[in-house]
């Protein structure tokens, strides 16, 4: 029987008390891996056992580092710990683990390996061998630091609402009042607030994307995105297939949209739409509130996932009472949510900023959904086994906001609650489509484009928005605002081209969901099948493990889109 109470492997190449300090102390541990003479398939074996030992307290730190900084973005120590790292550890440790990887390759007992179970890896090693370059390490160093200015800057953002100050997190609860002028205040101030930075962070993005691209003039590319996309190991699937799930959206997924924006309209009894209406509730509805706090949420979340199947709600249990959650939002905590894998120790921890509303349920099944796979993929011999893709990574998550479904009456004992949040999921899981294409067809152009101006920029985003815009949202007034909305989505700064893995996974979490509506015992089965592989398949393996198909084609957009309209249709008839 599955067990989420996992424990780390006994060191057998580090200390047991060894921790990262400094460069110095790791090099002897790479230096015994390179001098390594290695005589046979089982020394191969131990060595690869080893390299990944090494490569898990590595990261382990590199992570623990990371999310003590966005706990606190104010704390100087946290940050210098964080840049510490990113520009004298990793720069150094780059040289060597090519140099690693180049041994492994050239080894006669490569060959010796099980070729199935090392098929990924290995060509993820040949993949990193192929874009090191010497010249990229101090740019990628910079990089790695500059990044997170995101989170620095974004974190120290707060508006004051009747006398009270919010993170702009805790505030957007306020954009679903049934009070209108409030709805407006609140929107008004906050875009003002992030206005207030938007030549700060203008010039962060202009400085990332032309380090970007000189990373992969480098490395010999045409372009970041090309560059990009290899390293991401995306071996399945082309830029055209991105343009391909772009227009399919256009096609399939934008008239949902138009719909779902219209009932929100007459529900609200308003001739026109505005921003700071398109999540407010009607008079005399109160906002959805599923819980008050973190801790309320996390027991009401625990005691979901263990209706749905108790290892899920197990694996909850641990992580609080290992300490591996910090759920509400406060000033100087980094915006956003996020699932951290921790490679050594195996539980993760998930970081959000709860306010109390319908949209931080989402947030945390989802990254739920993150923890589970870690848990399910923590047995697995080596590090690089657990690095799975994204687009599998999410299908993960993903799917949890739709399977929990069926147990939300924990966060709604009132009937019309449950189905209203039931709704707002749904059109969640539909209206979230256009906003991926725009932010991906959005990074197409800026990195084929590296050298544009600001205004450049402006003008392709406002044409990319348009492109995916319903059409049915009034903005005027707050054109400034919306020609800048792109600041908000912090992947643009801190993890580029990563996007799209959420409009794919989306589909297959659809899928998932369809198939868990036919039979839910199957459909859990191979969810967790799928999970606990890894990155031992690949991606269209993973896909199939759990029953499903990797394919983003107009076709299939349009008869999974076909399919979430009737649920829609359903949820709707009840009311």
């Amino acid at each position: 029987m599955q067990s989420a109470h996992i424990t780390a492997p006994p060191r057998r190449f580090l200390p047991k008390d060894f921790s990262v300090t400094s460069w110095e102390t790791l090099l002897p541990y790479f230096e015994a891996l390179q001098n390594r003479e290695i005589g046979s398939a089982a020394d191969m074996e131990t060595w690869l056992t080893d390299l990944s030992e090494l490569e898990a307290v590595i990261s382990e730190d590199a992570c623990w580092r990371q999310i003590r900084m966005t706990r606190d973005t104010a704390n100087k120590e946290y940050e210098e710990a964080f840049t510490y790292f990113c520009m004298e550890i990793q720069p150094r440790l780059q040289p060597y683990a090519d140099a690693l990887n180049r041994k492994l390759l050239a080894s006669p007992f490569r060959q010796q390996l099980d070729q199935q179970l090392y098929f990924t890896y290995l060509r993820n090693v040949e993949k990193a061998v192929k874009l090191f370059n010497e010249q990229n390490i101090p740019i990628q160093a910079e990089l790695s630091v500059l990044a997170q200015q995101y989170g620095v800057i974004s974190g120290k953002m707060t508006v004051e609402v009747n006398g009270q100050e919010f993170t702009l997190q805790q505030a957007a609860k306020f954009l679903e009042s049934p009070d209108r002028r409030l709805r407006e205040e609140v929107f008004t101030k906050t875009a003002a607030r992030r206005l207030q930075d938007k030549e700060t962070l203008n010039q962060l993005y202009t400085t990332l994307v032309t380090k970007r691209d000189q990373i992969a003039q480098n490395a010999g590319f045409a372009n970041y995105r090309d560059y990009k996309f290899e390293e991401l190991g995306r071996f399945e699937y082309t830029k055209e297939d991105c343009f391909q799930f772009h227009t399919a959206i256009k096609e399939h997924m934008l008239p949902l949209v138009r719909q779902a924006l219209e009932r929100q309209r007459a529900k609200l009894q308003l001739d026109v739409l505005r921003p700071w209406d398109t999540e407010a509730e009607p008079e005399g509805t109160k906002p959805l509130e599923p819980f008050k706090t973190g801790d309320e949420m996390i027991s009401k979340s625990i005691a979901c996932f263990t209706r749905l199947r108790p290892f899920f709600g197990e694996c909850l249990q641990v992580m609080k009472e290992m300490g591996r959650l910090d759920l509400d939002s406060r000033k100087n905590k980094a915006p956003g949510g996020y699932n951290c894998p921790l490679a050594e120790t195996g539980v993760p921890f998930i970081f959000m900023n709860a306010a109390g509303q319908m949209k931080d349920l989402t947030t945390m099944v989802h990254e739920g959904g993150h923890a589970i796979h870690s848990f399910l993929s923590h047995h697995l011999q080596l590090s690089a086994f657990k690095e799975y893709p994204m687009e599998i990574a999410e299908v993960a998550s993903m799917s949890m906001e739709l399977f929990s479904m069926d147990h939300w009456d924990i966060f709604f004992s009132n009937k019309e609650d449950l189905r209203r949040a039931k709704l707002q999921q749904l059109e969640r899981t539909i209206t979230i489509f256009p906003w991926i294409a725009t932010i991906d067809k959005f990074q197409h152009w800026v990195y084929e484009h590296p050298q544009h101006t600001e205004a450049e920029r402006t003008a392709a985003w406002l044409a990319i928005m348009d492109e995916f815009t319903p059409g049915n949202v009034d903005w005027s007034g707050h054109e400034a605002y919306r020609a800048s909305n792109w600041q908000r989505q912090l992947h643009l700064f801190e993890v580029p081209f990563y996007y799209i893995e959420y409009g794919i996974a989306q589909l297959g979490a659809i899928a998932m969901w369809k198939q868990y509506k036919e039979n839910p015992s199957q459909a859990l089965d191979n969810y967790m099948k799928a999970l606990s592989l890894g990155y031992t398949k690949t991606l269209r393996e993973l896909y199939t493990a759990a029953g499903i198909r990797f394919d983003f084609s107009p076709a299939y957009v349009k008869e999974l889109a076909g399919f979430v309209q009737e649920e829609i249709d359903k949820v709707i008839a009840e009311a």
